[in-house]
């Protein structure tokens, strides 16, 4: 079914070859540029307008393109790949029999699968508690709480509830307005080895994230080691040449692991900031950073993805580079970036990932903003999003 699907959107493209299927911006980049301030930037993102859409490493789905997908899904990432993304994202956990799977998180079942209202709700680590006066519905079903087996009977949903449910039917529900669930029916779960050869299929590359276990590691004999290990020799025996394969995690000693064990992967591996949760930490102030530019590159890493505000702060009302950007740039470091169009509609100032350069944000438009201030200032290498054609939109016509 999965394979069969993919060929189908390859037939409609009137290809013969998956990888070469016709790339599509649809009608959202337009419909981004159309909200912008009149500016230089916008008239040469207008001038591009005809461009033949060229795939770019640029361009990174974000768990595929959950706009309007389900995450993880095949039908998800097909998207993605339609829309030009270069790279595609694995999330990776695993299950009970210690299986690798593709989910954002080990405990995220009760959200993104129909889990609630199948037989396996009774293996869940904590069952569905109805809403009440005093407090939210409530549920947490794991990934090690199945077989393999088992999580492939499983059906993908839009990531959402509804706090107010007080029935697993209505806590399957919630998802945002800016959002659809238009696309979330007949989607397809992947293990992260399914998600190996659909993604080569589709003329994509590789960015892995090893997530954070919800268990306890070792898990049945199973140590963070172990795990690290096992994403890598999944790539080794579909043949995937490392120089295709951006290994992620926000766990600074799996990178570490990376590079010491597998050092031909560990040159790309990619170090998640997740600094923020530290009580204090400024990415404008150096002496609250745990680890200095400089002794990230020291250990080895050549790669740093923060979030996108991480990266920007504001100067006369204008965005520009942060002094952690500036000083990843000084110090040799890629810089990737995350995450682009998650925040629905940017009226309101766009929320968390956008929240050092608020005041500068007032409507859809800015996506491109902080974009061009991402690429052409901060040096990013490539920026994942949730809908890929306007990244890459402006991947092209920057010549990217």
């Amino acid at each position: 079914m999965k394979r069969l699907y993919i060929t189908l959107i390859a037939s409609l493209a009137g290809t013969t070859a998956i990888a070469d299927a016709h790339l599509t911006y649809g009608p959202r980049p337009a419909f981004l540029i159309a909200q912008m301030d009149d500016s230089p930037l916008k008239t040469q993102l207008e001038s591009c307008a005809a461009q033949t859409p060229q795939r770019s490493d640029f361009s990174i789905g974000h768990r595929g393109a959950p706009l309007m997908f389900p995450e993880h899904t095949v039908e998800s990432n097909v998207a993605a790949a339609q829309m030009g993304a270069g790279i595609l994202e694995c999330d990776v956990t695993f299950t009970s029999d210690l299986e690798l799977v593709c989910r954002h998180a080990q405990n995220d079942l009760h959200t993104t699968t129909n889990i609630l209202v199948t037989d396996l709700a009774a293996q869940c680590t904590t069952p569905f508690t109805p809403a009440s006066d005093e407090t939210a519905a409530s549920a947490e079903c794991r990934t090690s709480d199945i077989t393999l087996a088992e999580f492939q009977t499983l059906e993908p949903k839009m990531d959402a509830s509804d706090g107010t449910a007080t029935t697993p039917e209505e806590y399957l529900g919630g998802t945002a307005n800016w959002r659809t669930d238009l696309y979330a029916n007949n989607t397809t779960l992947m293990t992260h080895a399914e998600s190996i050869e659909i993604f080569r299929d589709l003329g994509a590359k590789f960015t892995p994230e090893l997530k954070s276990p919800s268990v306890d590691m070792p898990f049945n004999g199973f140590s963070q080691a172990d795990y690290a290990q096992k994403l890598v020799d999944e790539f080794k025996a579909a043949g995937v040449p490392a120089s295709d394969v951006w290994l992620q995690s926000f766990n600074l000693e799996d990178v570490l692991y990376w590079i010491e064990n597998e050092p031909e992967f560990g040159a790309q591996a990619v170090y998640l900031m997740d600094e923020y949760d530290i009580e204090g930490y400024s990415p404008l102030d150096p002496s609250t950073w745990p680890n200095t530019m400089e002794e990230l590159k020291a250990m080895g890493i050549q790669y740093i993805a923060p979030p996108t505000w991480m990266l920007l702060t504001l100067e006369d009302g204008n965005i520009v580079p942060s002094p952690l950007a500036t000083a990843a740039q000084e110090a040799g470091l890629n810089i990737i970036t995350w995450t682009l169009e998650r925040s629905g509609p940017l009226a309101g100032g766009g929320g968390w990932y956008y929240q050092t350069v608020t005041e500068a944000i007032d409507n859809d438009g800015d996506y491109f903003e902080v974009l061009d201030v991402l690429a052409q200032q901060v040096g990013v290498v490539g920026v994942f999003s949730d809908w890929p054609a306007t990244t890459t939109y402006y991947a092209n016509c920057m010549g990217l």
